[in-house]
């Protein structure tokens, strides 16, 4: 089996990098080590830019068939809540949709676009060279130019590509189920408890799931004798809730029951050689507010037309090295506000007084704002490079409305870059020509960040298709006026 790229693992991250790759012309496989999809979800939402992003693939109407998207009904950092109003200012939006559904659409996606998912598949062996990567799967080779590691915290292809992978260990441990109740146990905004008490949702980390059912988590020091392998029980379950919440919850039945720490770490590299990382496989952390799968989803716009270029002759130099140089930074990021929040989240007098401190803080509209524009990926700013001073330059562009009736959103909708208000003789096969008009042109890559932005006779926008979609077709094309 030959392909340009595999990537290993089906999960969100991976399908849609698939698509994205499909998108742009490029032919990948999809190796996945499980028969079939597990139906279980660990996250609960999609937020924020990986929300805009979706929008911008022309995704976004069939998650709405799903479930709404608008606002957030609960915006917190460590459980502490945001002003909705003032998070409502920033444009945020988000799903409420378990992680399967969303799995679910990724892969109807990839597959109307054609890309091969292959189960029971599971990477015993790597081994790459100048010109490609040799995978062992099952005791077949496969052949690749390139191999994409999807395959979560645990990575395969991380361990054998010999990819570093530091961080801290876990000194929390989190127990999480998806249960029913009773009928007449779930009120308006609370549970009711036998004793007759009412636990409100949210607050006391008790979401309703809109199924039917309600998840719960329950978050304590990590035991220094603690088993992995032990297989959790309904008793360590309500034990956990016992001591955490100081309740008995009144549970029918669970569909899932699951483990996991604040254990953090990040690949030291997303990219070496020919195998590159993406999703958990490159960062774990605190899962607070659902980051990871949101931080996965925009690894994969990110990465999905770099790699694609690479493949098809026209990237520049170093272009694919700006998936590490820009996704490592935001995964620090992510990692930075996780380890933040689970600190605060810690049962301790001396974290009390800094969660009633920072709880005034967040009373602050600027500080909200701060807080939510980190939480939710709406800060990310990427160095376009140059000596570019215009203020959208790295920044996500906004959804600019065009004369003739089209948005920016629409344009993007194919996976190409979009310059708007000039002309790219040269480079058309790779950016639309989008006329507009507005008085600062703007060139946007194909995952929605800003490249250029100002005057096409400032000769600034020659050098940015130049910086990210390599030598025009013909020597002699410039951009008009240069």
């Amino acid at each position: 089996m030959t392909s340009d790229v595999v990537i290993v693992g089906a999960g969100p991250t991976g399908l849609l990098l698939a698509s994205e790759l499909a998108l742009a012309g490029v032919d990948p496989i999809v190796l996945e080590r499980l028969p079939e999809p597990t139906g279980l979800s660990k996250a609960m939402a999609l937020l924020g830019r990986s929300v805009d992003m979706l929008e911008r693939r022309g995704l976004l109407d069939r998650f709405a068939e799903r479930a709404p998207v608008g606002p957030p009904v609960f915006a917190h950092f460590a459980m502490l809540p945001l002003d909705l109003a003032v998070v409502a200012e920033l444009g945020l939006r988000g799903i409420l949709l378990p992680q399967a559904q969303t799995e679910e659409i990724l892969l109807e996606r990839a597959l109307e676009l054609g890309v091969k998912i292959r189960r029971n598949q599971e990477v015993d062996g790597l081994a790459q060279d100048q010109d490609g990567v040799t995978l062992t799967v099952g005791g077949q080779r496969v052949r690749a130019r390139f191999v994409v590691g999807c395959d979560g915290g645990s990575s395969t292809v991380r361990k054998l590509a010999g990819i570093g992978f530091p961080g801290i260990a876990p000194s929390r441990l989190l127990r999480l189920a998806d249960f029913t109740v009773p009928d007449g146990a779930a009120g308006e905004g609370h549970l009711k408890l036998p004793t007759g008490e009412r636990l409100p949702y949210f607050e006391s980390g008790i979401t309703p799931l809109n199924d039917g059912y309600f998840r719960v988590i329950t978050n304590e020091p990590y035991p220094s004798d603690f088993d992995r392998d032990a297989p959790m029980t309904m008793g360590e379950l309500q034990d956990s809730v016992q001591r955490t919440k100081g309740v008995q919850l009144p549970i029918t039945d669970t569909r899932w029951m699951s483990r996991f720490t604040d254990a953090t770490r990040q690949a030291d590299r997303y990219r070496a050689g020919r195998v590159l990382l993406a999703g958990d496989a490159a960062h774990i952390h605190l899962p607070a507010g659902g980051p990871g799968l949101n931080t996965g989803l925009q690894d994969a716009i990110n990465l999905g037309w770099k790699l694609a270029a690479e493949i098809r002759g026209w990237a520049p130099d170093g272009l694919l090295d700006t998936y590490h140089t820009e996704r490592h930074a935001d995964g620090a990021r992510v990692l930075l506000h996780t380890r933040a929040q689970g600190a605060l989240l810690l049962a301790d007098e001396r974290v009390a007084s800094l969660r009633a401190v920072f709880a005034e803080l967040l009373q602050d509209a600027p500080a909200t704002r701060r807080v939510a524009r980190l939480l939710y990926s709406l800060d990310t700013s990427y160095d376009m490079g140059g000596d570019q001073t215009h203020p959208m330059v790295g920044r996500w562009a906004p959804d600019v409305v065009l004369p003739h009736g089209t948005s920016l959103a629409e344009h993007l909708h194919d996976g190409r870059a979009v310059l708007m208000g000039a002309r790219c003789p040269g480079w058309e096969d790779r950016v639309d020509a989008a006329p507009a008009d507005t008085s600062e042109p703007m060139l946007v890559r194909p995952d929605g960040y800003v490249a250029w932005a100002g005057s096409p006779a400032d000769g600034g926008l020659h050098l940015a298709l130049k910086r990210w979609f390599g030598q025009p077709r013909a020597d002699n094309a410039r951009v008009a006026g240069q």
